[in-house]
């Protein structure tokens, strides 16, 4: 059979939509990039906002319209909130919903999914964990769900409470992948800072990534969306070990305490200036980048002032900046004074300009200095060579012009100046040349 897969959303769908990808491949099944070649062809949808479900319907649409006669599977937070809709669009065959997504291939195949080891990987890992697609980062699904009440978001219903993986299988995944070629493992959950709550295990989080440390070989661990609360205490010391990336997303959603209590965040300013104080006390060259929502209902001139003023103080590496949209279910939909649709976008591009400008002072510090990169891609080339792609651990976007592709190698560079406005341009000195030279050979 082959089989067509489309992800949507965060970090987390990716990280479940490869795990769904090695079940397939472990049964023989084919992955093509063409839907018009699938027999069947998964959505792994998102519903994040009100833009995020009509992505997720175009794209089943397209999808149909690309191929009538291949069944489409879809699963993920649309189709879980949205099951007899999604039921009703052309070519759905089957509806999944996130409690059952790793039942997924079983569903569809009527057959039983053996649980995958190392070794029956063998056959075909490079393939569906680093050939066929030339990756280098690896999503790992360490917990999902959220015990939190935040009144605009709709993940906390579609996701479910919070749950973690034990240690042991994390550790025994992430042993998989780096055997396989993974340079870089990324943990991914809905709220990765509770990771072990529900296990008892306050500092669940402390002691899973120095089980990582000590008893893998992963060159480098980076952690996705942190919400800036409950943390354990010690947390950051663990950043003393190189391996752990100095790039920390931390969610704030206003730099407005009275936003803040409507959103009902466990966070204020003093608790997350407090936070980034800590942080950058311990790692000084850190990004520390951010999600903002624009808009929220009762969001004045004067809130978003206070908002943009705090944003500017923290001097965030990047900011990721959202429009609130309305989620039918959860509180904010029902609270009074909702933004105009105007209002959102203005002050929307007044954050997305700010990000620019606080990405780009963050890039200049670094200028003549070495980092290490993961390369990543090869985007063309020129009469000089390779145009190589990458990032450094504190989430720098680098390009190198070689001889050679660097894809999926770590090396030294000195960072010389900006290639673009978002990237930075590296030399490769000759020691280090030589190095990649010889292992091309």
């Amino acid at each position: 059979m082959k089989v067509h897969l489309k992800t949507l959303g965060c970090r987390l769908n990716q990280s479940e939509m490869d795990s769904l990808a090695r079940q397939f491949l472990a049964r023989g099944d084919a992955l093509t990039d063409s839907p018009a070649e699938a027999d069947l062809m998964v959505v792994n949808t998102c519903a994040v906002t009100q833009e995020a479900v009509r992505s997720s319907r175009q794209s089943i649409y397209r999808l149909h319209r690309a191929n009538p006669e291949a069944k489409i599977a879809v699963t993920g937070c649309y189709a879980h909130l949205a099951p007899e809709a999604v039921r009703q669009m052309g070519g759905v065959a089957y509806v999944v919903d996130n409690h059952a997504k790793e039942s997924l291939v079983s569903i569809v195949t009527g057959e039983p999914v053996a649980s995958l080891q190392p070794f029956d990987l063998e056959p075909i890992a490079r393939q569906a964990l680093i050939g066929a697609g030339g990756k280098t980062r690896a999503f790992l699904k360490v917990q999902d769900g959220c015990d939190r009440h935040c009144t605009f978001c709709i993940t906390r219903i579609a996701r479910g409470k919070g749950r973690s993986r034990p240690i042991a299988d994390v550790v025994a995944e992430a042993q998989m992948l780096t055997a396989h070629g993974y340079r870089e493992l990324v943990l991914t959950g809905v709220h990765l800072g509770s990771y072990g709550h529900d296990l008892g295990q306050r500092d669940g989080l402390l002691h899973l990534l120095r089980a990582l440390l000590s008893d893998t070989d992963a060159p480098r661990i980076r952690l996705s969306s942190l919400e800036p609360w409950d943390l354990p205490r010690d947390l950051f010391s663990l950043w003393e070990n190189r391996r752990l990336c100095r790039h920390l997303h931390l969610p704030l959603q206003s730099g407005c305490d009275a936003t803040l209590k409507r959103m009902v965040r466990r966070t204020t300013q003093a608790s997350f200036r407090a936070l980034v104080a800590e942080i950058r006390a311990v790692m000084p060259d850190a990004a520390i980048a951010t999600d903002v929502i624009v808009g929220f209902p009762g969001e004045t001139d004067e809130e978003f002032a206070v908002s943009r003023a705090f944003i500017e103080e923290m001097d965030f590496a990047g900011l990721h900046v959202f429009r609130y949209s309305l989620r039918e279910g959860t509180a904010a939909a029902r609270m009074p004074n909702q933004v105009p649709e105007s209002v959102k976008r203005a002050r929307a591009d007044v954050l997305i300009a700010l990000s620019a400008q606080c990405a780009r002072r963050f890039a200049e510090r670094f200028i003549g200095q070495r980092r290490a990169v993961l390369w990543e891609a090869v985007s063309g080339a020129t009469q000089h060579g390779f145009i190589n792609n990458g990032y450094t651990d504190n989430f720098l976007r680098v390009r190198c012009i070689v001889p050679h592709v660097l894809s999926n190698l770590l090396t030294d560079v000195q960072l010389v100046g900006f290639a673009d406005d978002e990237t930075l341009s590296a030399a490769l000195e000759a020691a280090e040349l030589a190095q990649v030279s010889a292992s091309a050979r």
